[in-house]
This record gives structure tokens, sequence and C-alpha cells, in this order.
């Protein structure tokens, strides 16, 4: 058995730092064979910066997924490029920067690790995310154990059915953008755990990562305005997946919060 860690978008630097403080815990009184985030809060709550990706990958990340601010950060997208362990949505345009995949060794395993964004609701203009995945796992799979496909998306009908179209195909399917974690967590009839949306990584005492007070000054009167990163009841949120190391088939998938 494989047990994997994934946490949710980490947001803002207390995010950052509760997820690098928690790491060294995890890898030393719990038996993770791999942790994976997604990364495209990081940086002040929008987008990530390559420095933000070391500091993640030396904590003790395995690998980083994004989102659809992965370009926020203006700098990255000349980083990209020449940075370990991190994928953009698979479903970008061929010639951006970037993986649109992980492989990652786990002991003699190797697991396979995309994601792509929805297109419902969704602000970039992306390729279908079925026909992505059908074309990633049909490439990855003779050469990995364990596939894991994560959809960053906002209508949770997208994301069930994105489930229900890869159930028995790759070991999870796992749900992210939202920032709420949801209560569907499961393992599907042909074997593929999932999970709507797997939360956050970030502070609670706030709306979506984000200040109260700011944002609910936005619904009142409609100006623009910053909504500055929350400070407080950082939690770190996201689920642990046990995959059969031999079928690739998810034997278990539950969500937990840490503090």
């Amino acid at each position: 058995m494989i047990k994997i860690l994934v946490l949710g978008d980490i947001v803002g630097r207390p995010g950052r730092n509760l997820v690098v403080g928690k790491l060294v815990q995890f890898r030393e009184n719990s038996p993770f064979d791999c942790i994976i985030a997604n990364g495209e809060n990081a940086a002040a709550g929008a987008g990530i910066t390559g420095k933000i990706v070391n500091q993640l990958i030396e904590a003790g990340v395995d690998g980083i997924t994004l989102g659809d601010h992965t370009w926020d950060q203006k700098i990255f997208l000349g980083e990209i490029d020449n940075l370990q362990k991190i994928c953009r949505p698979a479903n970008f345009a061929p010639e951006v920067p970037g993986k649109d995949r992980l492989i990652l060794e786990v002991g003699s395993k190797r697991i396979g690790l995309f994601t792509v964004l929805g297109r419902n609701f969704m602000g970039p203009k992306v390729d279908c995310p079925f026909r992505t995945a059908d074309r990633l796992i049909q490439e990855m799979s003779p050469e990995v154990d364990i596939i894991l496909a994560e959809i960053h998306a906002e209508a949770t009908s997208e994301k069930i059915a994105f489930g229900w179209y890869l159930d028995g195909r790759v070991g999870a399917v796992l749900g992210t953008h939202t920032h709420v974690p949801t209560a569907d967590a499961e393992i599907l009839p042909e074997g593929t755990a999932y999970i709507s949306d797997l939360g956050m990584s970030g502070p609670y005492d706030g709306v979506l990562g984000r200040d109260k007070k700011a944002v609910i000054s936005r619904f009142l009167d409609g100006i623009p305005r910053r909504f500055p990163v929350a400070e407080n009841d950082v939690r770190l949120s996201g689920v642990i997946l046990e995959i059969n190391e031999f079928s690739g088939e998810a034997e278990s998938i539950s969500h937990h919060y840490w503090r």
C-alpha cells in the first residue's frame, strides 16, 4: 500500500508557514510515502514564485500542482521551465511553458500526476479537460504504476462528471479551487478515490482565505478593493489516500484538518 497526503490550495504566507512547519512532523510521525499540494495561491493569495516552489520542496513536498492563478505572479512565467516537481494545468495551450505532468518516484513505484482546469465559470480558455485526461492517461500508463488526476474547477457538476469519467482508469480524482472541503470523499465502483474539493490550506477566519471585512464590504457596496490574505485559524486541509501499489486502485480516502 502506498500512503499519499494531498493538500488543498495553499493560501498566502499563513498557509505556507503552516505547511512548512507541519511537514517535518508529518515525515517523522506519519508514514506518508508521498506528499502533494496545490500551490497556486501560495504567493500573497494569488499565484506562486520560484522561491516559494523551492521552499515547499525543501520542506518535503514531492509534487506541486497549479490552477487558474498560475500566471498571477508575472515573474513566474520566466521561472517555471527551470523548476522541478511542479506542473501547470495540462489543458493550457501546448506552447505554454511548464510541465503538463509529473512522474514521482516512490521507492520502486512511479506515480503519474496531472491537473486540468474546468471550463464552467472559469476564466482561462483551455482545451477540454476530459479529452486532455484521455491523452495523458494513454501516454503515462505504460510508464507509471499509479495515476492521480486533479481537476481545478468551479462547478461541482463538472468535477463529479470528471470523476465518473475516469473511474477505474486512475487511482484518484481530486477536486480543488473552491477552497471549501466537501463531504463526499469515497471510492467509486471501479476503484478510483474521489472528492469534489480538498479544501484550503490557509486561514479560515476569513472568506476563502481573504480578510472577511474587505470581502463583506465588497458585497455591500460593490466597490473594487484589495482583499488581503487573512491571518487567523490557519489549517491544512486535504486527504490521505491509500493506493494499492500493484493494481493502482484506491483502498481508502479520508479528509482531514491539521492545525
